[in-house]
């Protein structure tokens, strides 16, 4: 994980315990969905660097404050953007 739950309470800037549990899967489905957006396997996005941490600091944070409501496809559109300049190439 590019990011462990202590910095993802600090960016989201949640003190209590309480939601530890739902940050730590959605911090599991942010990194997750970025591996995905930019092709690249754990390891290797993992060694991407500072931009790869921003996107799953971002997804976090989305998909944290809009869990109600999020739209995946202008998420994805976003990352896709973020992720640009370490994202493998397609077919």
């Amino acid at each position: 994980m590019i990011a462990d739950l202590a910095e993802a309470k600090t960016y989201l800037r949640v003190d209590s315990d309480d939601e530890d549990a739902l940050i730590d899967e959605l911090l599991r489905a942010a990194q997750r969905l970025c591996e995905d957006v930019s092709r690249l396997d754990e390891t290797h996005f993992d060694a991407s660097g500072g931009t790869a941490k921003a996107a799953v600091l971002y997804t976090l944070a989305y998909l944290y404050e809009h869990r109600e409501e999020a739209d995946h496809h202008a998420l994805v559109l976003t990352l896709r953007n973020l992720l640009m300049g370490v994202r493998e190439e397609g077919f």
